[in-house]
């Protein structure tokens, strides 16, 4: 019996020390190390560091598009000629935004300076009939003074695809004309604008300017931007001139060689402009803009207006209309027309260029007598 007890004793001691085998076989229930906790999270990606955007500008309203700016004076365009042209590679144009290190290459700006100068023009004879028929060799041309050091191509321009900028004064002081002058407007654009060939645009313009139709080849779509506008305000015409040639046509896209003009329908008289008429005209020549003007006063009296919109017109190699009477204003866009089916394109290369940013004066000069050239009167050089 007592031998019995002892033997039930020891299988009970057995069971005890196989149950307390098993538990500590059992993996640790109590929380991991921070350590090993960090060891075991996937590390989170690293954010790229964002790049700044250049400031907004201040807004001009754009039917067209609901986007557009307003023109500041002292903002800096790009010098249009000669050429000072950017390339970038295929890397950036897809918006890779690495950081350049000193070996890296791949997104860096190749800049060239190509000093070659292109101007159309325009010859009219002692009656001031066109005169389309001449050669290269009948022009001499003059660049700050010396002549030009070659002459790389030229060509009458007859059809030249156009990109036109229509410019109408939208103020209070043309209300009681400017219904006509819409019309002769839409006219003008019906006439002249061919399709899958030229594009234009269409800008009112108060105290602002507002972009009823952007660049297209529909003269349906024109007019409807035309019909859209209202007069009524200030008149800030140095302002409307300086954006259609900054943020319209000087950067257009093409492909091949444009002929770039505005048509600035007003009474010439500002009040409201952020920018002074020299600045608007400096922006015009740098993007190789030919500006016409018709004026819509009607006294014929040579206003203020009229000499500012001669100004303007004679700067860019334009010409300035100022009609009598209301249905003048009609024959003064058929001129225009016609007037940009009859001109010549001439590129050449200065002597004694440089690229310092400096003003330089054109002259083109036809070699037989009692022919008159207008041209642009200069360009500005780009800056190194």
């Amino acid at each position: 019996m007592k031998s019995r007890s002892i033997l039930l004793a020891i299988c009970a001691f057995l069971l005890i020390v196989a149950t307390l085998q098993g538990q500590s076989s059992q993996p640790d229930a109590l929380p991991s190390a921070p350590s090993e906790a960090k060891e075991k999270t996937a590390p989170q990606a690293q954010q790229p560091t964002p790049i700044p955007s250049p400031p907004p500008e201040s807004p001009t309203r754009d039917k067209s598009q609901d986007s557009s700016e307003t023109p500041a004076a002292n903002d800096k365009a790009e010098s249009a000629a000669p050429a000072d042209r950017s390339i970038e590679p295929d890397s950036a144009k897809a918006g890779d935004r690495r950081p350049a290190g000193p070996d890296d290459e791949s997104i860096s700006t190749i800049r060239r300076t190509v000093n070659e100068v292109n101007v159309v023009f325009t010859v009219t004879d002692k009656h001031g009939h066109y005169v389309k028929d001449l050669k290269k060799n009948d022009f001499k041309i003059l660049d700050d003074s010396k002549p030009a050091s070659d002459i790389s191509s030229f060509r009458a321009e007859t059809d030249l695809p156009l990109n036109v900028g229509l410019l109408i004064d939208a103020s209070n002081s043309v209300r009681d004309r400017f219904k006509f002058e819409q019309e002769s407007a839409i006219e003008f654009l019906n006439q002249t604008v061919r399709r899958k060939y030229d594009h234009a645009f269409v800008v009112g313009f108060d105290v602002t300017p507002e972009v009823t139709q952007d660049f297209t080849d529909d003269t349906e779509a024109l007019s409807t931007g035309v019909r859209m506008l209202r007069p009524g305000g200030g008149t800030a015409l140095y302002d409307a001139l300086y954006f259609a040639c900054r943020d319209k046509l000087l950067k257009v896209p093409h492909t091949g060689p444009v002929r770039k003009a505005v048509i600035l329908l007003s009474d010439g008289d500002d009040n409201q402009s952020h920018v002074t008429r020299e600045e608007a005209i400096e922006m015009a020549q740098r993007a190789e803009v030919i500006v016409y003007t018709i004026s819509t006063n009607l006294s014929g009296a040579g206003s203020h207006g009229d000499k500012v919109l001669q100004r303007i017109a004679d700067a860019t190699g334009g010409r300035a209309y100022i009609p009598f009477q209301l249905t003048e204003v009609a024959n003064a866009f058929a001129a225009i027309q016609e007037e940009l089916r009859s001109q010549y394109a001439i590129s050449y290369k200065p002597a004694e260029f440089r690229a310092d940013g400096r003003y330089r004066t054109i002259e083109i000069l036809a070699q037989e007598k009692g022919l008159h050239v207008r041209s642009r009167r200069g360009y500005y050089a780009p800056s190194q």
